[in-house]
């Protein structure tokens, strides 16, 4: 099976191209060629300008055998870990070729793919890099060699050029700017059969659904601190952020508050998949698990090497190391740790009245509390007893609090809580949860 892996949202001159290269493998080795689509979400984590079935349609009528649908990935999963997944789905799937496009020499992509392919990581790769997410895919195939004992058969040909770069986003942009209509100089850039079916879809108004902005505005208006902080992709700063700018009523104050938080294109996007889809990080979590339990998520990706390495940097820092070397110094000395902590106690600013409402409670049931970061970049909780609600600082050693911060600023490791009592009185017992 000769396999391609893409959005083709829609499918322009040089997706046509990357088919017939695929077509022509296939018909050399009497086989077939299968394009996996991503539905739903694109792999920028937007909303698929066309449906999946229209896409699926195009790539069959520009010369596909046949579709295979990748599901629910790219509103939960940044490019890192979905790459693995979708390189696995096709190799257990039974593909054997893969056919993609750069504009750098395969020798090169080859070369520059060295350093990362012996352990898979797709972390860490400079953004700078010419055809960076070709070096990813090329990466994380020679890694999965190990587990499965073969890989795919990497058919790299040129990007094709129109007066530079073909650009779907371009495409998309132009025909949205241009009323739904197709422009002239887009016409140049598509198949005719992408043209019709683009035509077609565009009376009965498929093309380019909108998110749901209400959705969206409505949790950043309202969600406190604690609940916009279990909200997967959201760290510390982006959730302060989005509620010192509130109001927000349309998209541009959504990205405006992203870009207030330092967050790239890419990271917002998704980052407002997850709100849109209210996608936590509980479910991110246990979605990361589930594949690292089938052994297809590379070693320095995994939950537990993050909860470790924010551990160690924390330690180190406390003992005055900076940050970025200990980091580093992990990264580079593959250093691994046990017995890391994953809980423990805070004390509260609570006052009397608080301490007697909270004892009561607890005779009778749990209580929960909420982790977040509060506008003066305290470590905070939020607890919730019947209509009472209580926010306070934690007290907590320097060490605890830096790892905290850390692992909340990973974006996607829950922290979750409860009020306990012990011979101290009450505390909040903090838990990072690594299952």
């Amino acid at each position: 099976m000769i396999v391609i892996s893409a959005d083709f949202d829609p499918i322009h001159l040089g997706h046509k191209k990357l088919i017939e290269k695929g077509k022509d493998i296939a018909e050399e080795n009497g086989d077939e060629l299968v394009v996996y689509l991503n539905t739903g979400f694109s792999a920028n984590h937007a909303p698929c300008f066309c449906s999946y079935e229209v896409r699926s349609e195009m790539a069959i009528k520009a010369g596909a055998d046949r579709t295979v649908p990748i599901e629910g990935l790219h509103h939960k999963l940044n490019l890192s870990y979905s790459v693995p997944v979708r390189l696995a789905q096709m190799i257990e799937d039974g593909a054997v070729d893969y056919v993609t496009a750069a504009n750098v020499n395969p020798l090169k992509i080859k070369k520059l793919s060295e350093r990362y392919a012996p352990n898979g990581t797709s972390i860490g790769i400079p953004r700078n890099l010419p055809n960076r997410n070709v070096i990813r895919w090329y990466s994380v195939n020679e890694f999965l060699k190990g587990k499965y004992g073969h890989n795919m058969r990497f058919h790299i040909i040129p990007e094709l050029e129109h007066e530079g770069k073909i650009s779907g986003r371009f495409i998309r942009r132009s025909i949205i700017e241009n009323n739904m209509e197709i422009p002239d100089e887009i016409c140049e850039l598509l198949p005719e059969t992408t043209i019709h079916i683009l035509e077609r879809e565009s009376k009965k108004g498929t093309l380019n659904p909108q998110r749901n902005y209400r959705s969206i505005t409505h949790k950043m208006n309202t969600y406190s601190r604690g609940s916009l902080s279990n909200i997967a992709y959201l760290n510390a700063k982006a959730v302060n952020a989005i509620i010192d700018g509130r109001q927000y009523s349309d998209p541009e104050s959504i990205w405006a508050v992203f870009r207030r938080a330092d967050y790239g294109p890419v990271l917002a996007r998704l980052a407002t998949s997850a709100l849109e889809e209210e996608v936590t990080k509980d479910e991110v979590i246990k979605l990361m698990r589930t594949y690292e339990a089938k052994g297809i998520i590379p070693e320095d990706q995994k939950v537990d090497k993050v909860i470790q390495r924010a551990y160690y940097v924390a330690r180190e820092a406390e003992n005055g190391e900076l940050a970025v070397d200990a980091n580093e110094r992990f990264k580079s000395e593959n250093i691994k740790l046990d017995n890391v902590p994953l809980s423990f106690d805070g004390g509260l600013n609570i006052t009397k009245f608080e301490t007697k409402k909270l004892k009561r409670g607890l005779e009778n049931h749990k209580i929960p509390a909420k982790i977040y970061v509060d506008k003066d970049n305290m470590i905070s909780c939020e607890i919730k007893e019947g209509k009472f609600k209580i926010k306070t600082n934690l007290k907590l050693p320097g060490l605890n609090v830096t790892y905290l911060r850390y692992i909340i600023d990973s974006q996607f490791i829950p922290v979750t809580a409860e009020v306990v009592e012990n011979e101290r009185g009450l505390r909040v017992r903090t838990y990072i949860h690594d299952n």
